[in-house]
């Protein structure tokens, strides 16, 4: 049996944050369990390899059948080892709208307004650019331009800018709305995951023990305090004491399946699986929300987007060798380069639809493989309305859990992503992209509504960002409140994207780094 003052389960983006932070100054003996591995190997760390990320780098969940996308089954994706899911995204680095900080202040999680989170992200970020009222310079997280950008990426940007949308240099920064290239979470040529900012730096400290390979059957809870923790790892089962308390960070589906198997969660469903019931919380699992993402492709005659040819396979071997040996080139890039934030209405706060363009046709998530060359463009659906849940489908804690996103179950998302998507198709049919003369992959009458919507419930589905399950607020209902303490559990912290009470307006690595970030705070405080 080995103690620790703190234990943190699951070494993903939050995470590592926490328990990087955590263990910086030497106080308090922290132990950071990933069931995965280190994940310190070249597929991971090149990103132009991200379509090739190995198997136990990735969950590879799928969802429950869909009603709302003809009852097809969705792929989740998610990160598996050290990094979580910053080892395996686009790493891109958005941190949402400050209107979402400021509705989460609104609905109860106080102390999270855009004007409290705003020194977290800018404590956890590098940028290259420099700091400045919005940015930080010295934080573990590198982040920077883009070096290498597709010159399709670069006729996307201005097409947008050719039908008067706003160009922006910084998604970041005072205004989110408009249109440019993404700045990346990477350093040096490589993808710069959460594990790499907080927790290589520290593992030959003392006071830091980091036990990857060991899945986490549940959370001990003796007398209404978290104690310890018990793992499977190397076929055998241990028990690890917590002095101080635990923080789980399994993320939005590995966190409610985590407290469910501890006996946490909806007492009725835990009962039906055969767990003991600890504690009764109906919003363990619950509010799921996701960013429903629809993909269109055209195919080109030019070869300058990426591309399944003879020229194309060529110049990507010489690709990898150059990243090999300088670490620059085109292997540098994070696939999804250029995007935009768009209102599909002019009096809404924030943008609600995103942009994604990827110079590579996309199909499947990438899973399918699509001859010749051509380029892709993802919407989606910012601030949805349609909820869903995390459930059980087993009492084994090596099962994948029961995912049902709910996507377009309500028919506002439907209406907002329609406009997206004819927006989207504007972009493109707009010069310099037009010089392409592309040619759309699955074609459809943009102004026949009821077509339109068949094509996108035949092929949407996620952009990889859930949120939800375990969420933050000052009222009885909801599983953590404001320090992001379980409520009824003393001794025990969530800190993750499950936390969120309303998904952000964009991708979701950075703003699970800032939770992190602010749960070692929040736990310094309780254990001082």
């Amino acid at each position: 049996m080995d103690a620790f003052d703190i234990i943190v389960i699951g070494g993903g983006s939050a995470g590592s944050a926490a328990a990087g932070r955590l263990a910086e100054d030497g106080r308090r003996t922290v132990c950071l369990v990933e069931a995965g591995g280190t994940n310190d190997i070249v597929r991971v760390k090149t990103p132009g390899f991200m379509p090739f990320i190995p198997k136990a780098s990735n969950y590879r969940y799928d969802t429950l059948p869909q009603k709302g996308l003809n009852g097809r089954i969705g792929y989740q994706p998610r990160g598996r080892g050290l990094g979580g899911s910053s080892a395996i995204n686009a790493m891109v680095y958005i941190r949402g709208h400050a209107f979402d900080y400021d509705q989460w202040e609104a609905l109860g999680a106080t102390g999270w307004s855009y004007a409290d989170v705003l020194p977290y992200f800018k404590r956890s970020e590098g940028n290259e650019r420099g700091a400045d009222y919005f940015h930080g310079s010295d934080g573990p997280l590198n982040v920077m331009d883009q070096r290498w950008p597709n010159v399709t990426s670069r006729r996307f940007v201005e097409s947008a800018a050719a039908l008067q949308l706003p160009r922006t240099a910084d998604f970041n920064g005072a205004n989110q709305e408009g249109f440019g290239f993404y700045q990346v979470t990477q350093k040096a040529g490589e993808r710069w995951s959460a594990a790499r900012a907080y927790v290589e730096p520290l593992r030959a400290h003392g006071n830091f023990t980091v036990r990857t390979k060991a899945l986490v059957e549940k959370i001990l809870v003796e007398d209404g305090r978290a104690t310890g923790v018990v793992i499977r790892r190397g076929g055998s089962r241990e028990t690890l004491r917590a002095r101080g308390g635990v923080i789980l960070s399994a993320g939005a589906f590995g966190s409610p399946q985590i407290l469910m198997l501890s006996g946490i969660g909806p007492a009725a469903h835990l009962k039906e699986q055969g767990v003991a019931v600890v504690a009764d919380r109906a919003g363990v699992g619950a509010d799921l929300q996701d960013h429903i993402d629809y993909v269109s492709s055209w195919e080109t005659r030019s070869t300058d987007p990426f591309g399944d040819s003879l020229g194309g396979t060529w110049r990507m071997v010489k690709a990898i060798f150059e990243h090999r040996t300088q670490r620059t080139g085109i292997m540098t890039t994070c696939f999804a380069e250029a995007g935009g934030f768009w209102k599909s209405h002019p009096d809404l706060p924030a943008p609600d639809i995103q942009y994604h363009f990827v110079p590579a046709m996309l199909e499947d998530h990438g899973r399918a493989k699509v001859k010749g060359h051509g380029f892709s463009c993802h919407a989606c659906v910012l601030r949805p309305e349609s909820r869903g849940s995390v459930r059980l489908a087993s009492s084994d804690a090596g099962a994948a859990p029961a995912i049902d996103p709910g996507f377009l179950t309500d028919e506002r998302d439907m209406a907002t992503l329609r406009a997206g998507v004819r927006m989207m198709h504007r972009i493109a049919a707009a010069p310099p992209l037009s010089d392409y003369a592309g040619v759309d992959r699955h074609p459809v009458d943009l102004a026949d509504d009821a077509a339109l919507d068949a094509l996108i419930r035949s092929r949407a589905d996620t952009v990889y960002h859930p949120v939800g399950t375990c969420r933050m607020g000052s009222d009885d209902a909801a599983v953590v409140d404001p320090t992001l303490k379980a409520r009824g559990i003393d001794g025990l912290w969530v800190a993750d994207a499950s936390i969120m009470p309303r998904l952000v307006s964009g991708n979701t690595n950075a703003p699970s780094i800032m939770i992190g970030e602010r749960a070692a705070d929040f736990v310094k405080a309780a254990l001082a």
